[in-house]
């Protein structure tokens, strides 16, 4: 596992970040200095383990910022906690390359540095397109980024951009100059506001120039922001982080409006607006396409006999069964104890074996209710017959579930049942 390095003299911080980090559950695990000499000692002992460091900046045995020099020397990103606040040292921290400067002024402070280990977390996984004919500006932008561990791709005009998005359809984030050649920065904003959203890909002008008009007319061509050369990297990393946490919290909104509330599995409409276009692709494609109907059986006693509070604790560890088995495809909580599977790639002998398996592994499961243990079994309908629309196929899948149903329950109705 990953470390964090934590390095700080006064016992009463420690303290508060030691309990920081036990409550932001980070990734990784925390070790604790309270000299530079502690400090090297730990990372001696694994100098291949750390993901960043947060430092104190003055230390009894570092008092001027040494421990700052050691773990950017070993290429630890690094977040500096300071006592007060110093223009001229902040410069200089910034320029060494740290990742943020936090001025020790109370519990804020402190959850904001181990906020920015959350943030460099996230940003392993987000890349940046970072477009700029000029190899100086492009290269320092560019660094200034994976300075926070952000994937970064480039390009030297607008029309290259334009060739490496298509490659990488996963850019959640674009920076671009305003003057370049072949098509220039408020072109390439134009040109790519057609096709996405602000919500799909950030964008954001910079530029040298010292119109006053520049930053209004990049923002209307579609800009999410810009920023004026030269810029601080304080400001660069306030105005990317900003802009890329609002982009997470649409995502998240977005999510959330996709998804049941209890269960957190996707819900019937988002379920069925995702099962369109892969109908649409099986059709095309002449790929099989099984559908599946699960309906739990005698569900309604649970909710009769222990209530309803218990029923919903049956129905959270039976979602979280299929999950984990089922994940993998599209799989929705419809109504109640319904649930609803779409696998592309499977015919209806392969859906139903897998659900088979499924049954198996749910029934052995048990859970918990009101001090009592239970076991769950379910029925299911499968079919692989695209017929002439997904309502058909729908339609066939819950005829078996009925044909199941009506058998006594507990098994797994397919296309071949039909057939025999």
């Amino acid at each position: 596992m990953k470390k964090i390095l934590i390095v700080e003299d006064s016992d009463m911080v420690m303290k508060v970040l030691r309990h920081l980090v036990h409550s932001a559950s980070l990734a990784y695990e925390a070790v604790y200095a309270a000299s530079l000499a502690q400090a090297t000692s730990l990372y001696e002992q694994s100098p291949d383990d750390f993901f960043a460091a947060l430092v104190d900046l003055n230390l009894p045995d570092a008092p001027d910022g040494e421990v700052v020099d050691f773990t950017l020397s070993k290429k630890i990103p690094t977040i500096v906690l300071t006592g007060s606040y110093d223009e001229k040292r902040r410069e200089q921290l910034f320029n060494k390359g740290i990742v943020d400067y936090v001025t020790k002024e109370g519990r804020y402070a402190y959850s904001k540095a181990i906020g920015m280990i959350h943030r460099l977390e996230k940003n392993q996984r987000i890349k940046v397109l970072v477009v700029d004919d000029s190899d100086m500006s492009r290269k320092h932008m560019a660094n200034l980024f994976r300075r926070h561990l952000f994937q970064v791709v480039e390009a030297v005009d607008g029309v290259d951009a334009i060739k490496v998005l298509l490659e990488n359809p996963d850019i959640k984030l674009l920076i671009t100059d305003y003057n370049m050649p072949q098509m220039d920065g408020f072109e390439l904003v134009r040109n790519l506001r057609y096709k996405y959203d602000k919500t799909d890909l950030i964008m954001i002008g910079v530029s040298g120039e010292s119109s006053e008009a520049l930053s209004a007319k990049f923002i209307k061509h579609g800009a999410n922001d810009f920023l004026r050369k030269p810029f601080h990297p304080e400001e660069f990393y306030c105005r990317i982080i900003h802009n890329i946490e609002y982009l997470e919290l649409v995502e998240q909104i977005t999510e959330n409006a996709q998804r049941d509330h209890l269960t957190g599995l996707y819900h019937r409409a988002y379920f069925f607006n995702a099962a369109r276009e892969l109908y649409k692709t099986a059709v095309e494609k002449a790929v099989p396409l099984s559908m599946a109907i699960i309906n739990i059986d005698q569900f309604s006693s649970v909710n009769e006999r222990y209530g309803n509070a218990w029923g919903d604790v049956a129905l959270k560890h039976i979602a979280a069964n299929l999950h984990n088995m089922l994940g993998r495809f599209l799989l929705a909580r419809a109504d109640s104890d319904d649930f609803y599977v779409l696998m592309p790639g499977l015919d209806h002998e392969k859906a139903a074996a897998l659900l088979s398996k499924v049954k198996q592994l749910l029934a052995a499961e048990a859970c918990t209710l009101s001090g009592e243990i239970c076991n769950f079994y379910f029925s299911a309908g499968v079919t692989s017959q695209l017929h002439q629309s997904l309502d058909q196929q729908f339609a066939q899948a819950h005829t078996y579930l009925q044909h199941a149903k009506e058998a006594g329950g507990n098994m797994i109705v397919d296309d071949g049942d039909a057939e025999e």
